[in-house]
């Protein structure tokens, strides 16, 4: 089975992403198309890019590298849960994304933002300009959660809209699909 890693990009205090990202692996789960792994960059603490060589050549020297790198080689796909920060995505997202360079390359990636009204799209856009950098073949298909806080019930949990809860399913089919392709690909490295 096709492995997913679901990445959740907020690391501060009092953050509400790991809701976020909770869900969006449910999901993910109760589809059957994958063997899914949450990656909380809260809780994996990769600090400022601190390897000496450059990632493509895979000459890490940190154990906190090689752990990381071998999370994202097993990966056949990815979704990025992120919220929006001054218009972008998380600075530890980016560190983490420029910790590695061949790990990434030739999988697709999905992304689920939230915000305010903007939904995240900023710092959704922003992150898939940078994923085609890596690679990655970000996918046109996205969960855009507007409001995001008005979701979240007494409880804690994330309570998903109509449209979300659709488009998450729009998202993992279209997953499913250029995971597939992706493996041509990737084998003719």
């Amino acid at each position: 089975m096709d492995k997913l890693k679901i990445i959740n990009a907020t690391v501060r205090p009092g953050r509400k992403g790991p809701l976020i990202a909770e869900w969006i692996k449910g999901v993910a789960e109760q589809s059957g198309s994958f063997e899914v792994e949450l990656l909380d960059l809260g809780e994996v603490k990769l600090p400022l890019m601190d390897e000496p060589n450059h990632p493509a050549m895979k000459k890490y020297q940190h154990e906190h590298t090689k752990k990381w790198s071998a999370k994202i080689e097993e990966a056949d796909a990815f979704i990025f849960v992120t919220g929006e920060y001054d218009f972008g995505y998380p600075a530890p997202l980016r560190n983490a994304l420029e910790y590695l360079y061949t790990e990434w390359n030739y999988k697709a990636g999905g992304i689920v933002s939230y915000g305010g009204v903007s939904a995240g799209t900023r710092a959704a856009n922003a992150l898939k300009n940078d994923l085609a950098t890596f690679k990655v073949v970000p996918l046109y298909e996205m969960v855009n959660i507007p409001f995001f806080t008005e979701h979240i019930n007494e409880n804690g949990v994330f309570e998903p809209t109509e449209i979300a809860v659709k488009s998450a399913a729009a998202l993992l089919k279209e997953l499913v699909r250029w995971t597939k392709g992706l493996k041509t690909i990737k084998a003719d490295v």
